[in-house]
């Protein structure tokens, strides 16, 4: 480590290689042209060879210059993502939850001022992402996923599994809901990643076609949007319109409902200086499901 050249001579270095000037280096780095041109002098001295060729008043690459600068840019943001990873860890007073952005909206963010009340110690971080997040390296304290469990290294509890029901709003069609599958399946649809088929087979009848009465949609959020302002009937999760029915803003156009492939895991790094809040979120959000499924 003593081999080490100063990082801000370094930073001067590779500002200068990437902006081919020490004035716009300066003004990148904040600070004064001749500090930048010292730094790079003093690098020079340190390696014992010429980084930049002296044209004129202009500065060129050395072929030595151009290569060490390919591996000091590698290595600068290698710092930078490792700095940006111990920021972003937890603190001990902070409860990070890495969760699916509708499963947040729909069912978690209602449910978490009573999880506030039980812990109001807690600074409460959620992590909103259609990206499975690695769990490892310790940016989150807890994840809620769905899926079929069994991830690596990772301690899990299944939560619930979910359903799939035909959703519409009440204004929809002026109100004259349909309520039969066949008048279901001649409404225009709300289509998003829900497969439609088992729920067509529990109706018997076939799948929906792509006609031209259809909106696909890849985001849940976007779908029960849609839904919401009356545009046509979807197949959507009871995790994420439950609340919606009981306030009345969605109606459940039949009882015909079948199983969701996926059900909703909490999981966590076996961690332990994360175990009390992990913990304290398990035990409270075990409640919750509780009161979800049995209210």
């Amino acid at each position: 480590m003593n081999a080490l050249p100063p990082l801000a001579a370094l930073r001067s270095f590779e500002a200068v290689a990437r902006l081919g000037s020490v004035t716009r280096a300066a003004a990148e780095l904040h600070v004064t042209h001749s500090a930048v041109s010292q730094q790079i002098t003093q690098l020079e001295d340190a390696l014992g060879v010429a980084l930049f060729l002296r044209v004129g008043r202009g500065l060129h690459l050395s072929e030595d210059g151009r290569l060490y600068a390919l591996q000091v840019r590698q290595g600068l943001a290698g710092l930078a993502d490792a700095t940006r990873l111990v920021r972003a860890r937890p603190r001990q007073d902070e409860l990070v939850i890495a969760v699916l952005p509708s499963f947040a909206q729909h069912w978690l963010i209602p449910r978490l001022p009573r999880f506030r009340d039980r812990h109001p110690h807690y600074r409460i971080r959620l992590q909103a992402s259609l990206a499975i997040q690695d769990l490892r390296q310790g940016l989150a304290d807890v994840a809620i996923r769905m899926g079929q469990g069994n991830w690596d290294g990772l301690a899990q509890h299944r939560l619930f599994d979910d359903e799939l029901l035909m959703v519409a709003a009440p204004h929809f069609a002026g109100g004259q809901l349909p309520r039969t599958p066949a008048e279901i399946r001649a409404c225009p649809t709300i289509r998003s990643n829900e497969a439609w088929q088992a729920w067509c087979d529990a109706a018997g009848l076939d799948i929906p076609d792509d006609v031209s009465g259809s909106l696909w949609v890849n985001d849940s959020n976007l779908s029960l949007e849609a839904v919401r302002l009356g545009q046509g009937v979807a197949l959507e999760r009871r995790s994420l319109v439950d609340a919606a029915l009981q306030r009345g803003e969605l109606v459940a156009l039949t009882d015909i409902r079948v199983p969701y492939p996926y059900p909703y895991w909490l999981v966590w790094p076996q961690r332990e200086a994360a175990r009390a809040k992990q913990q304290a979120f398990t035990d409270w959000l075990l409640d919750e499901v509780a009161r979800y499924q049995h209210p």
